[in-house]
């Protein structure tokens, strides 16, 4: 579980308070991989597509990961004002730009249409995924609601009130605590909803199966099989790989393989390391054992993961800057 969910880490994330008075409404369309919005006050609407409209009031959480687009507004029926493009560029139905125009106290990191206005929200948006975070985030319903009541939402407090300060290493400090608030309100919401969490979170429980999973997520580089993870759980063989799958939902090697293959991801999204030391530490004995394995199942040569992902950054790092 641990493993899991340490992908989901913030890199100069896009956080911003909104201060808004009816009417008001917004359309995201920046399609972010994940995005964070708290009511600090106030109210606001979600409107999805596909979905009925569902109303968040004081301390609810929304998280929301791309590429559906939804409107957050402060009622269902208003009409989008502004449009949220990637990099957090804000734009009129015309397409001209309005980031300047509502951007209202840069040092407090503030925007709207009134710095009084009635419904205030913090939201915060990871620019870029990490792979590791992909099988969380394949896990999660688009759009996951908590309300305040169904947690301890302290580190929301917090970080509804740091995002207005502007302190030395705040940034730092905002991405780390946006992290946390993601980590909490996801292991909230898997506790609450067993019977649609994923396999490999309900067999983290298991006795048997859960101590394969953290074997595997420790020590990713060991030559693992099928019979030594059955002799480290002291099961049978047989016995073992049937109530792996039975309870993952796949093979202990097929999810060995994932699990190495998303680590290894994440390595070179992260780290300038060689492919043959991302291979080593995740248990491939060559680059080339590597590169097969990952154009096997992901589609793509590591190398040509590692540029695209880091085009993708530098395309949100410009978008911010305008």
């Amino acid at each position: 579980m641990g493993g899991l969910l340490d992908g989901t880490r913030a890199n100069g994330a896009f956080l911003i308070r909104s201060v808004f008075d009816p009417p008001w409404s917004l359309r995201i369309r920046d399609e972010a991989p994940l995005s964070v919005a708290v009511v600090v006050s106030g109210q606001a609407w979600v409107v999805a597509d596909d979905e009925p409209a569902v109303l968040l009031g004081p301390g609810d959480v929304l998280l929301a990961h791309g590429p559906d687009h939804y409107t957050v507004a402060d009622a269902p029926g208003t009409s989008p004002q502004v449009f949220i493009d990637p990099g957090g560029v804000c734009l009129d139905a015309s397409g001209r730009s309005l980031t300047e125009e509502l951007l209202f106290d840069p040092a407090t990191r503030s925007w709207g249409n009134d710095p009084a206005g009635r419904d205030v929200l913090v939201t915060g948006t990871y620019e870029t995924a990490t792979a590791v975070s992909e099988r969380l985030l394949l896990a999660l319903p688009p759009r996951l609601v908590l309300r305040r009541a169904d947690w301890s939402a302290d580190l929301v407090d917090l970080l509804c009130a740091e995002v207005q300060r502007d302190a030395p290493g705040q940034d730092v400090f905002l991405d780390r605590l946006l992290d946390l608030v993601v980590l909490g309100v996801v292991r909230a919401w898997l506790a609450s909803a067993e019977h649609e969490a994923p396999g490999w979170y309900r067999a983290a429980s298991d006795p048997v199966v859960g101590e394969a999973l953290r074997l595997v997520q420790q020590r990713p580089a060991d030559p693992w099989t099928v019979e030594s993870l059955a002799r480290a759980t002291g099961t049978s063989r047989s016995a073992f790989a049937r109530r792996f799958s039975e309870v993952v939902g796949e093979s202990p090697m097929a999810h060995l393989t994932s699990w190495r293959l998303a680590l290894a991801a994440d390595l070179l999204d992260r780290t300038d390391a060689t492919i043959g030391s991302i291979a080593r530490q995740v248990g491939y004995s060559t680059p080339f054992a590597l590169s097969a394995a990952f154009s096997r199942v992901r589609g793509i040569s590591p190398a040509q993961h590692r540029a695209a992902r880091r085009a993708v950054s530098a395309s949100a790092t410009a978008g911010l800057a305008r």
